[in-house]
């Protein structure tokens, strides 16, 4: 689906429900309470849609990406929290029952006890949710746990309101909105199952095993899957998956990795692992055969249907892992595009297949400059990080715009690789990144 397409159904999805409201009803309010149940309108639709934007749908994502997908509903989360912490505090009308000679509901509220008393715990929980969102890393649980929770702290925020809107809405509580939030709400629920219960079972219909795991550089670990039947997932070399090792298909135990292998192997994956976490510090016992499960592939870091004069890919860490697919499927297919690899490392310890990167180079019209942060004392190439300096040096070149860009690795790196080839007049549309930084 077109990105503007997109926009286009999110704007109405959210704006509807109050225009409908504006148009049904023409008796008004006073204006405070009129701007208060628009902003509760709004954050309603805003957090029934959060369950589409957050359950990784390729018809959504596909176009724009997921990290940026997964940043939209970062924001539009914190949007919601605005207006739900002011929705109350606007209202000017009496929070009382509705009368009898008020049909209406133009002379208070309509509030009784069970919807004063769900508002009010729904206002508390979602602006906790989005906190805990927020600063979750400072946060003494697992992702695993935190995930879990903010999954079920959403479901009982979006009940809470549910019956809030449904008891002391005055526009909310009437059709068509109410069946409109009925309707928002199948679709909300139908998500949750698809993650949690249809994707789980298509990964038992598609299980792999790991083939391999090796040391291939400092902390660096290289781990091979296959497929154990003849369905497999296919991908596009660039593409990432949520990878499950040794788990249940049902688990929340997972962890998004780029593919590093091309996708001509087929029913092969491998990935370039680094040691950070407690999955990922464990790697050196996971055994032959352990069973694993993938969510995937997503990820539109890709130069597949893309034309360019050539291909420049910047790699922070193990975010060469994208990069070595494009390039391997590039000297599978026969490309003939000239490339550069621009590969940032701390030192030269971290630095995987150097073997087969200079092999390409010797095969391919491939350019690659690695950059140290810490080089040893007979290192003759770049020292110091991927800075403007080093961008402009590599990619100030006569036609560099006609190139396509590739990103992975670190967020300040990527932030900075991106201004800098802005500068150079890179346009916006040729700089393709990854950052792997979602909630």
């Amino acid at each position: 689906m077109h990105p503007a397409v997109l926009i286009v159904l999110y704007l109405g999805l959210t704006t509807g429900p109050v225009a409908i409201a504006a148009y049904i009803f023409p008796e008004r309010r006073l204006a405070l309470d009129e701007i208060a149940s628009g902003l509760g309108i709004i954050a309603f639709s805003i957090l029934l849609a959060e369950f589409v934007l957050s359950g990784r749908f390729q018809i959504v994502s596909r176009k724009i990406g997921i990290d940026v997908t997964m940043r939209f509903h970062q924001l539009l989360a914190r949007s919601a929290v605005v207006f739900v912490v002011l929705h109350p505090f606007l209202y000017r009308s009496p929070l009382e029952p509705q009368r009898p000679w008020d049909p209406s509901g133009l002379e208070t509220l309509g509030l009784d006890f069970p919807s004063l008393a769900t508002g009010t715990l729904a206002w508390i929980l979602v602006v906790c949710l989005v906190v805990m969102a927020i600063w979750r890393d400072q946060l003494p649980y697992r992702y695993e746990t935190w995930r879990l929770m903010h999954g079920l702290g959403a479901a009982l925020i979006v009940g809470l309101v549910a019956h809030h809107a449904w008891t002391a809405g005055r526009y909310s509580s009437q059709e068509p909105l109410s069946l409109i939030w009925l309707g928002l709400l199948a679709i909300a629920a139908s998500s949750l199952v698809a993650v949690y219960i249809g994707r789980p079972l298509r990964r038992i219909l598609s299980p792999y095993a790991v083939k391999s795991v090796r040391k291939i550089a400092d902390r660096t670990w290289e781990l091979a899957i296959e497929a154990k039947r003849k369905q497999h997932h296919a991908f596009k070399a660039g593409q990432f998956v949520w990878l499950n090792v040794g788990n249940s298909p049902f688990s929340l135990y997972e962890n998004p990795f780029s593919i590093a292998s091309e996708p001509a192997r087929e029913a092969e994956m491998s990935f370039v692992i680094k040691e950070v976490g407690d999955f990922t510090r464990s790697l050196g016992v996971v055994a032959a055969g352990t069973p694993a499960h993938i969510d995937g592939p997503y990820g539109n870091l890709t130069i597949a249907g893309r034309g360019a004069d050539g291909i420049a890919l910047f790699a922070g860490g193990v975010g060469v892992a994208p990069m070595l697919s494009v390039l391997r499927q590039m000297r599978a297919d026969g490309d003939t595009r000239p490339s550069i690899l621009l590969y940032g490392n701390r030192h030269a310890g971290q630095i995987v297949y150097r073997d087969e990167l200079d092999a390409m180079a010797a095969e391919m019209p491939l350019k690659i400059v690695h950059v140290l942060s810490e080089p040893p004392a007979d290192w003759a190439g770049r020292t110091g990080v991927l800075d403007p300096e080093t961008v402009r040096e590599v990619c100030g070149f006569e036609g560099a715009e006609r190139w396509l860009f590739l990103l992975c690795g670190p967020p300040a790196m990527i932030e900075s690789v991106e201004g800098a080839l802005i500068d150079l007049g890179i346009p916006a549309s040729r700089i393709l990144s990854e950052r792997f930084v979602y909630d």
